[in-house]
């Protein structure tokens, strides 16, 4: 077989993923739109901060927590920004560098998006699956280099 080209197997698997990654992503895009005002990265923007110490991330950090460039992260910052959820501040001891904070009102979004979006994401996802098919989504991920974290 000629390793240019994928087989009939893995072409189908591959177009799959790609139909299903493309389909969960723009309902969970358009969901959290409709119910909340936020895109998809905006969420996890939110839900990231909130996680971190203090509610502040470094911007590079930031950005690779949340899969996004730079320029496009600081994009949704400053929506964020103007609407009150989120505030840059300066770091002391890096003049180049911004923190982005969560705000008391970022995080009250958040905490108004995160059980609708976490139902949409089971409905989407865990619902269909068994719990042994998600054990091995699991190992899958772990397997392409997405790391899950454990529970």
């Amino acid at each position: 077989m000629d390793k240019a080209w994928l087989d009939a197997d893995e072409q189908g698997v591959w177009r799959g993923f790609l139909r299903m990654n493309s389909w969960i992503y723009d309902e969970l895009e358009h969901d959290l739109r409709d119910r909340d005002g936020l895109s998809l990265i905006e969420y996890g923007i939110l839900a990231h901060l909130s996680e971190a110490p203090d509610r502040r991330m470094r911007m590079r950090s930031l950005a690779d927590s949340v899969i996004v460039s730079k320029s496009r992260l600081s994009h949704q910052i400053a929506r964020l920004e103007r609407n009150g959820h989120v505030r840059r501040e300066s770091c002391a001891d890096d003049r180049r560098g911004l923190w982005a904070v969560l705000t008391d009102q970022g995080d009250r979004l958040l905490r108004r998006a995160a059980p609708g979006h976490a139902a949409r994401v089971r409905s989407l996802v865990f619902d269909r699956l068994s719990r042994e098919q998600v054990g091995q989504l699991r190992e899958i991920v772990a397997a392409l280099g997405g790391a899950p974290e454990r529970p």
